[in-house]
C-alpha cells in the first residue's frame, strides 16, 4: 500500500482565472479531422494547424522548448521546480478529432449555468442533448456546458485534454513556488484512426510514467483496456464467364456472405456485449467473384482469449469452404494494441498516486474499465506505463458531444495535485 504525505497542496489553485474554456473553445475551431485511408503521418496536413498553434501558445507560456516534428507530434517541458530526484512524468492528449462525424466548421456554444433543461442546438433543431440519453449530466445541472451547434461533432475528445495540459503548463509557469519534477508535454496526432503513438521518440521523449487526459467523467480512473488484434479473412474464388460459368466459377462474394451470416447475432459482438466480455465484430466487407475479403476487430479484457475468439472464427471460416468446393482462404491476424492493465499492475503507483491526486481534488474515485484503447495502451508497453484520466468529454464521435467547464478545471486541478504527489513520494 502506498503511504502519503500529508497533502501540502497550494491554495492558490481556487483562486486561479482558469484559461481552459477559452483556449478549449478556439482549438475545437480548428478542423483536425484525421483519415484513416491516408497512409500518411499524420494522415491529414491539417491536424498540425493546430499543433502550430499549441507550440506558439506554450512558448509565450513561457516554455522555450515547444516543437513541432515532421510527423505532428509536439513536445514540451515544464521545468522541474524540486530539487528532488522525482520521476520524469508525461502528460498527452491528442489534437485529432474522430472521422465519424464532420469536424469542418465547428460552431462551439456555451451554455452558462445550465438549468437542466434539453440542450437544443440551434443549427440541427432535430439534435438535442437530453439527460434521459446521457444521464451523466444529471450531475452537471448548473455546470457551463459547451456544445457544438448540432452541424458537427464539438471536438471535446479530445481537444478537452489538450486544453486542460495548456491550462496546467500556464498555472504551473506562474506558480513555481509549487514542487514538481520535470513534466513532459506530448500531443499526437492520428489517435483516432489507431495510429497515435506509430512515430512517438521514446528516447526524445525523456518520461518514466505518463498519463492520458483521455477519459470521460469526472472521478473515473481508468487503467485497463481491451487487448485487441484485427483479422483479415481472405476468400479467393474461381472467376469465369457467366453465361458459360457452371461447374466452374466459384463465388467469393458468396462465400464471404455465407460466412458473415455464420456469425452468431445474440451474442460474441458490440450489440450484444457490456461489462468485461469480449467481442468479435466485421467492419468491412468488399470483393468481387475471384477475391472477397471480411475485416474484423477482435477485443477482450483477457489477451490470452484473443486466441480462443481468433480460432471459433477460423472454425466458422473453415466450416463456410466445405459448401463452396474449389474455394480457399487466407487468415491474417495482426495486434493492436493490449491491456494497460499488464504493465500497470507492475508499477501500482502510478495508479495509486492519481487515485490519491483525485481525492485530494475533493472527488471520489472509480477505477474503470476502458471498452477500447487508448494511446497510452501502447505507450505503456513502448516503456511508458500510462493510464487515463478524466477530462469530462461525453457524447463523443458525434454531434452531440459536450463537455463542463467545472470538469476541465476540475481535471487542471487535480493535474496539480498529481505533479504534487510524485514530487512528495521520491
Amino acid at each position: 500500500m502506498t503511504k502519503f504525505e500529508p497533502s501540502t497542496q497550494h491554495m492558490g489553485i481556487a483562486n486561479y482565472q482558469h484559461t481552459v474554456a477559452d483556449r478549449f473553445m478556439r482549438y475545437v475551431q480548428v478542423d483536425t479531422q484525421s483519415d484513416p485511408a491516408s497512409p500518411s503521418q499524420p494522415s491529414t496536413e491539417k491536424q498540425k494547424d493546430l499543433s502550430r498553434i499549441l507550440v506558439q501558445e506554450l512558448k509565450a507560456i513561457g516554455i522555450a522548448d515547444a516543437e513541432l516534428d515532421e510527423h505532428g507530434y509536439v513536445y514540451a517541458t515544464i521545468p522541474a521546480t524540486s530539487q528532488k530526484n522525482v520521476p520524469v512524468l508525461c502528460y498527452c492528449s491528442h489534437v485529432d478529432t474522430a472521422p465519424d462525424a464532420s469536424g469542418t466548421g465547428v460552431k462551439p456554444i456555451l451554455h452558462m449555468s445550465w438549468d437542466g433543461k434539453d440542450i437544443v442546438l440551434p443549427d440541427d433543431p432535430t439534435v438535442v442533448i437530453s439527460k434521459k440519453n446521457h444521464p451523466y449530466l444529471e450531475q452537471r445541472i448548473g455546470d457551463d456546458i459547451i456544445t457544438a451547434s448540432g452541424l458537427t461533432l464539438l471536438g471535446a475528445d479530445d481537444k478537452a485534454g489538450v486544453a486542460i495540459i495548456m491550462d496546467l503548463a500556464n498555472y504551473l509557469i506562474q506558480h513555481p513556488e509549487i514542487p514538481h519534477g520535470k513534466i513532459r508535454i506530448l500531443f499526437t496526432p492520428d489517435e483516432e484512426v489507431g495510429r497515435g503513438v506509430n512515430k512517438v521518440d521514446m528516447q526524445r521523449l525523456g518520461a518514466q510514467f505518463g498519463y492520458t487526459l483521455d477519459g470521460g467523467e469526472r472521478g473515473h480512473l481508468e487503467g485497463e483496456t481491451f487487448s485487441a488484434d484485427s483479422v483479415t479473412v481472405v476468400f479467393n474464388g474461381v472467376s469465369a464467364h457467366p453465361g458459360y460459368a457452371k461447374g466452374k466459377m466459384v463465388s467469393a462474394i458468396k462465400a464471404a456472405a455465407a460466412f458473415v451470416n455464420k456469425l452468431p447475432r445474440n451474442e460474441w459482438s458490440p450489440e450484444t456485449t457490456d461489462g468485461m466480455e469480449g467481442f468479435v465484430h466485421p467492419v468491412h466487407i468488399e470483393g468481387a467473384i475471384e477475391k472477397a475479403s471480411v475485416q474484423f476487430i477482435i477485443r477482450d479484457f483477457e489477451t490470452a482469449k484473443l486466441a480462443q475468439h481468433e480460432e471459433r472464427l477460423r472454425a466458422l471460416v473453415n466450416e463456410t469452404v466445405t459448401e463452396f468446393p474449389g474455394m480457399n482462404t487466407e487468415f491474417i491476424i495482426k495486434e493492436q494494441y493490449r491491456n494497460m492493465k499488464e504493465v500497470l499492475d507492475k508499477q501500482p503507483q502510478v495508479m495509486d498516486y492519481a487515485e490519491e491526486a483525485y481525492k485530494r481534488a475533493g472527488m471520489t474515485v472509480e477505477r474503470m474499465s476502458i471498452r477500447g484503447g487508448t494511446d497510452g495502451s501502447r505507450l505503456s508497453f513502448m516503456g511508458l506505463p500510462c493510464p487515463n484520466l478524466f477530462t469530462g468529454e461525453m457524447g463523443i464521435h458525434s454531434k452531440q458531444e459536450y463537455v463542463s467547464v467545472q470538469d476541465m478545471e476540475k481535471s487542471v486541478e487535480m493535474l496539480v495535485n498529481l505533479s504534487q504527489v510524485w514530487e512528495q513520494n521520491s
